[in-house]
């Protein structure tokens, strides 16, 4: 059993899902990230400018979906999910290396990040290298 509890949600002025750019670097505006209390402690470290890795679990993704379309163009073939950055999948999970620009205690602000607003966050790492 695979138990994933989410320790914030995303606070982004996008609100469409399918108004959202593809990816951040595709227009996307910053957001803030809004953590659960029980786990600001773990935001020690984080600072302004770090790159990071926010993880998000797409919740409004069909989780059927095993082929598409890319980037939703009928004129590509169709591909497997795992070969797409496509949301919709199996175990709809978003990758987003972001940048920081502010931090107030359980709030930290990133971009550009293509999640839309309510988006869980299920983790967040450092960019290495």
């Amino acid at each position: 059993m695979i138990e994933i509890t989410p320790i914030g949600r995303v606070e982004s002025s996008l609100s469409d899902p399918a108004a959202a750019p593809r990816q951040g670097n595709e227009g996307a505006p910053d957001a803030w990230l809004v953590f659960d209390p029980a786990v600001v402690d773990a935001l020690d470290g984080i600072a302004l400018g770090d790159r990071i890795i926010v993880i998000t679990w797409l919740d409004r993704a069909q989780r059927e979906v095993l082929r598409v379309h890319p980037r939703d163009d009928p004129a590509r073939p169709l591909r497997g999910v795992f070969a797409t950055r496509s949301q919709d999948r199996p175990n709809p999970i978003g990758l987003h290396e972001v940048e920081v620009s502010a931090i107030e205690r359980a709030r930290v602000r990133v971009g550009p990040i293509e999640a839309v607003d309510g988006t869980p966050i299920i983790d967040i790492k450092p960019v290495l290298g």
